[in-house]
């Protein structure tokens, strides 16, 4: 059965406006270190993300308060943020963001300098197809780092494939099941944002990773 990503009316009538753009990548190479090219990406990416800090507290900046507003529409776990917004902290902080490998940093760089959320996936691993919607609870969820199962909760906008969830709380945080790793060789990208107010920028940020991955 071929697998297809479906956002489920669910999910349209939390956010109607709502544009996702979406891009599978094939003949990944996602091994090893990132090369000068990539990292220089990512370094100029830290820089460019500073014109997103316009305000204090971070919070106010029009690229996190989006989000902030868009969360409290869903169930989510205390304390949980966007994947931008994150991102954009350790911006703030004087820390930058640093290499992971070569995908992960051109979609942080894509992230960056665009100040958008981006997230994706080893679609090999995928069982039955990606499905965004909002769950009845209890998917199963193992996050990177973590040794033990943390299952969605009744009312949480998520990832889901046939097995367990596959990103939490809209683009909080990813599982180990299904992220991208040295063996990854195709890639399911996805950037998101709850209304059309940015449409230019997410496509924008879709060819940059096209053109760079």
């Amino acid at each position: 059965m071929t697998k297809q990503f479906i956002a489920e009316s669910s999910f349209w009538q939390l956010f109607p406006q709502a544009q996702l753009a979406v891009l599978v990548l094939d003949n990944v190479n996602n091994q090893g270190e990132s090369n000068a090219k990539i990292t220089d990406l990512l370094a100029h990416a830290n820089g460019a993300a500073k014109k997103h800090l316009t305000a204090e507290p971070l919070s106010q900046n029009p690229a996190v308060a989006v989000w902030r507003e868009a969360y409290q529409k869903f169930k989510t776990k205390k304390g949980v943020r966007c994947s931008i917004e994150a991102l954009l902290k350790r911006v703030e902080n004087g820390k930058g963001v640093g290499c992971i490998s070569p995908l992960v940093d051109i979609y942080n760089a894509a992230s960056l300098t665009f100040a958008l959320p981006c997230g994706a996936e080893d679609v090999d691993t995928f069982v039955g197809s990606l499905k965004l919607r909002i769950t009845e609870g209890g998917d199963e969820f193992l996050a990177l780092g973590d040794e033990e199962n943390s299952p969605t909760l009744a009312g949480e906008l998520c990832y889901t494939d046939d097995v367990g969830a596959v990103c939490r709380c809209f683009n909080w945080r990813d599982g180990k099941r299904t992220m991208v790793t040295e063996n990854t060789r195709r890639a399911f990208v996805i950037l998101e944002y709850p209304n059309s107010s940015r449409e230019a920028d997410l496509r924008a940020a879709l060819d940059f990773i096209a053109q760079h991955a």
